[in-house]
């Protein structure tokens, strides 16, 4: 046994619970000890972390520790065992029969060209990397069956994965702690109300370094967080502020077939399921190796990606806008003023039942794209108004009228 930043390791991963620990700890001492006999058990637990203290493994890349031995990445697989972050629950059996149970159930959720993608992200769950800098969101309208994804997960993944919320995960500052050493998140009931705030959840998805930890009543510490989200909810995730692309370019996101009109569900399809686990994990590594060999790049549909330009239109209705035609014309040589171009903007959210956003929120956005919309921000675009050039709205300038969300 070892301890690692103040938690036992044995060669089968992270001990989760220290009680059977401390049982025996008790059978040990209790014909001696007959007062204050929980707080020496205590005492007895950290002097056996004291001698047991040592510098925290290197994070391996290159293997997956799994029950019966290690796989490593290039295919060969030794039953030699070694202390490890993470040990998932499930040997590796090369001649596991294919799970046919499982990929029926894909195939039945999931459109055809979306099923590589979903194998590709399980397989990068794997390995403690962020390499691919994605987190998996599967979105539906309820009742196809996307929360079995999430109990399979768990017979893969064991310990090392973690169930909870993506929105605790942004807006709670002790929630990073209980990610440490976890190689997954899976929140299989995503809120859809749109976050306060990005930063957590940006910074997790592509984080290569250490990170500030904080434990209830404890000092902050640096530690290494690896894990990756797997999200399923019945509608996409949004920002409440943050408008940039930034947010979006870190999202996988998958839709689910509609779910046909009179079909029984299978009360047993889980266990099923699980029996396949082994084929599973074959099958999962078959997309990881994918994955490498791409360079850390998803097999992205045209409709996935579609999806993920949806839900930025969703999110942001500024590219809607600019997406839109007789609002605005882009010319060379032409000139608008900033307050003259959010007017046309507002005419437009009124025309369509949207609800504008900030001037400020507006104007940002433009600035951050001018390039790719070809225009050009200016302090002094017309007089000492600022404004746009190469904007033209003369033509589209709507007469004032009242908005609904004024």
């Amino acid at each position: 046994m070892r301890c690692f930043q103040g938690r036992l390791f044995t060669v089968d991963g992270m001990v989760e619970d220290e009680a059977p620990l401390k049982k025996e700890i008790y059978e040990q001492i209790r014909y001696y000890a007959t007062t204050s006999v929980a707080r020496r058990i205590e005492h007895i637990v950290q002097a056996i972390k004291l001698a047991c203290a040592s510098e925290s493994p290197e994070i391996q890349t290159d293997r997956i520790h799994v029950r019966n031995g290690t796989y490593f990445v290039d295919g060969h697989f030794t039953p030699e065992k070694e202390y490890c972050m993470n040990r998932l629950p499930i040997s590796y059996v090369p001649e596991a029969p294919a799970p046919t149970r499982w990929l029926q159930f894909l195939n039945e959720l999931l459109y055809e060209e979306d099923i590589p993608a979903l194998q590709e992200y399980i397989g990068y769950c794997l390995l403690p990397v962020t390499k691919a800098q994605k987190m998996l969101l599967m979105v539906g309208k309820g009742g196809e069956g996307k929360s079995r994804i999430g109990l399979i997960l768990r017979e893969l993944f064991g310990n090392s994965m973690y169930t909870g919320s993506l929105q605790k995960v942004e807006t709670n500052r002790f929630a990073r702690a209980d990610l440490e050493y976890k190689l997954l998140l899976v929140d299989d009931d995503m809120k859809t109300e749109a976050l306060p705030q990005t930063n957590n959840i940006k910074t997790l998805v592509t984080l290569e370094d250490k990170i500030d930890i904080e434990r209830k009543g404890q000092q902050s510490v640096q530690g290494t967080l690896y894990v990756r989200f797997a999200c399923f909810g019945n509608g996409s995730l949004h920002a409440l502020y943050d408008k940039s692309n930034g947010f979006y370019r870190r999202q996988l996101l998958l839709t689910t077939k509609e779910k046909p009109v009179g079909r029984v569900d299978d009360p047993f399809l889980i266990d099923k399921m699980r029996n396949e686990k082994e084929g599973i994990l074959l099958w999962a590594l078959e997309g990881l190796h994918r994955l490498i060999r791409n360079n850390y790049q998803f097999t992205i549909s045209e409709r996935t990606a579609a999806n993920l330009k949806e839900a930025m239109e969703q999110g942001n209705n500024i590219l809607g806008f600019l997406k839109s035609e007789g609002y605005f014309e882009i010319r060379q040589g032409a000139k608008c003023k900033s307050t003259d171009f959010y007017k046309v903007y507002k005419r437009w959210c009124l025309d369509n039942l949207e609800k504008p956003l900030a001037a400020s929120t507006f104007i940002h956005h433009l600035k951050d794209n001018q390039k790719s919309l070809g225009i050009v921000y200016d302090d002094k675009c017309i007089g000492t108004n600022r404004g746009f050039h190469n904007v033209d709205v003369d033509l589209f300038l709507p007469v004032d009228v009242p908005s609904p969300w004024d």
